[in-house]
């Protein structure tokens, strides 16, 4: 059951992974899809907007008909037991019309502020009286605080136990990210040198050429650092951080992800402007379009204190990376779009070698998360000729070329590991518990202040406060759009 199924979530991600799913033989005909949403449609109507949806997002239509004759649409009233036990009445007509033993799964595709509400109806109105599984599937944000999180886990576990509560996070689902693991921990090469002896920094970027678009309202809610930091890029910093689990078992690999949050160093006070620097788009060129400030967008606060960029230092309190700083920086209207981490080694005792006039560049791990996919290793090898000069190398392997061709969207794999009972790539709730309390005593800090915005220009790599916080450690951050896959790997 999709709440929220006419949403813009539904239409771009859901339907199109379901229906890849489907055309990969991973959904039998054994299925059933209930769109829930207030607007009246009939069956066929909203079997229409399904096959639309996935004609515009993948350009297929393969057993699209016989795809799409599995959907079936109830208007519904969150907030009325009346229209829950309507929906229940459809539900139990449906497993028996499938043969779904009572398997259901719920996802919330919809405002957060619904998410309680809908869990606690599905509970007192008897959708969650079943006798196969029930699963429920929350989008983020998971609370605007740590406080209003633990009153929505305390609404959702009243109808949900903890196993059956999967939040998801995109990031989790894509290639690039769930590679981390083997990465690390298939590799002799590189987990021997996995900690503080020999890693100088990690440095993370997100960041985005488009603007709030019309989205305004609600990111003056939440701005960077509560729907970027607070998920995305401190789950990356676990995967990075954590130690070797036991096993590759969800609760393993969650408990060695919870011993990270644990270990990073909170700041407060006047330590968080020495830590993290925000910023705020001005008005800029991208593509060669004039684009206008974040202040001008639509639904926007003229005196906006909303910060759209974010970076910081983060520390790891622990025996494997005390003293390794990670550099996040993530901002919107940035100069190019990417995700990437860059893992920098510590330069070797004494350079002999040399790059012309200049020392040797340190070797780097660079992890290309999107839009490319791939990982690239930065080495330093003779230059051709007599002389012992030397010039940097990379070894780079690609996702986007011919030995991954088809890599599944992150949806698409995420609702296929719930389907399957696999919360691995979902956050548990003392990840996100740990999360907000670091959160809220940065945002605690700048709410205080009226910032000096707009303090970057949109086509820009953000403010230049955010290079001082590399440079009084003795880095600067890499040029994220100078460290690309090589085409000869594509």
């Amino acid at each position: 059951m999709i709440f929220g199924a006419t949403g813009d979530l539904a239409k771009r991600k859901l339907f199109p992974s379901l229906y890849r799913l489907f055309e990969k033989g991973r959904l039998s005909n054994e299925f059933a899809v209930v769109g829930v949403a207030r607007r009246p449609l009939s069956n066929d109507e909203f079997q229409s907007s399904v096959k639309e949806s996935v004609m515009s997002a993948l350009g297929k239509d393969e057993k699209i008909d016989e795809f799409a004759s599995h959907f079936y649409y109830h208007s519904h009233d969150v907030t009325d037991s009346s229209s829950y036990l309507s929906l229940k009445t459809v539900a139990n007509d449906l497993d028996e019309h499938y043969g779904l033993e009572g398997n259901r799964i719920f996802y919330l595709a919809m405002a957060p502020e619904f998410f309680g509400t809908i869990a606690l109806h599905l509970k007192s109105d008897g959708l969650t009286d079943v006798k196969g599984y029930k699963r429920l599937v929350i989008e983020k944000p998971f609370g605007h605080d740590l406080a209003s999180a633990k009153e929505l886990n305390g609404q959702i576990r009243t109808a949900f136990s903890e196993e059956e509560i999967y939040r998801i996070d995109h990031y989790l689902g894509k290639e690039m990210v769930r590679n981390i693991e083997v990465i690390r921990f298939a590799n002799a090469i590189f987990e021997p040198l996995w900690n503080n002896r020999y890693i100088a920094n990690i440095q993370i970027t997100s960041s985005e050429t488009l603007g709030v678009e019309e989205r305004g309202r609600y990111y003056e809610k939440s701005g960077a650092l509560r729907d970027m930091l607070q998920n995305h890029m401190l789950q990356m910093v676990a995967l990075l951080a954590m130690e070797p689990p036991i096993s590759l078992t969800t609760d393993e690999i969650r408990s060695e992800k919870v011993r990270v949050f644990r270990s990073i160093r909170n700041v407060e006070g006047d330590e968080v402007n020495q830590h993290f620097v925000r910023g705020q788009y001005g008005e800029g060129t991208i593509e060669n379009k004039k684009v206008p400030s974040y202040r001008d967008e639509p639904n926007v606060d003229k005196e906006s204190n909303t910060e759209t960029f974010v970076a910081g230092k983060i520390m790891i309190d622990n025996f494997r990376w005390a003293g390794v700083p990670f550099y996040i920086r993530t901002g919107k209207r940035m100069a190019t779009k990417t995700t990437k981490i860059v893992v920098q080694f510590k330069d070797i005792p004494m350079n002999l070698y040399y790059q012309t006039d200049k020392l040797l560049n340190p070797n780097l791990l660079v992890i290309h998360i999107q839009p490319q996919e791939g990982i690239t290793l930065h080495l330093n090898a003779k230059k051709a000729g007599v002389h012992l000069d030397a010039t940097e190398e990379k070894l780079s392997f690609a996702n986007t070329g011919v030995n991954a061709m088809n890599t599944p969207e992150g949806y698409e794999k995420l609702l296929y590991d719930c389907m399957r009972g696999d919360a691995t790539n979902f956050t548990h709730w003392d990840e996100v518990a740990y999360a907000w309390n670091f959160v809220d005593k940065i945002s605690a800090e700048w709410e205080k202040t009226k910032a000096n915005y707009p303090n970057y220009e949109s086509g820009s790599m953000g403010p230049k406060a955010a290079d001082g916080l590399l440079k009084k450690d003795g880095f600067s951050w890499w040029h994220v759009d100078e460290l690309e896959v090589d085409d000869c790997c594509k």
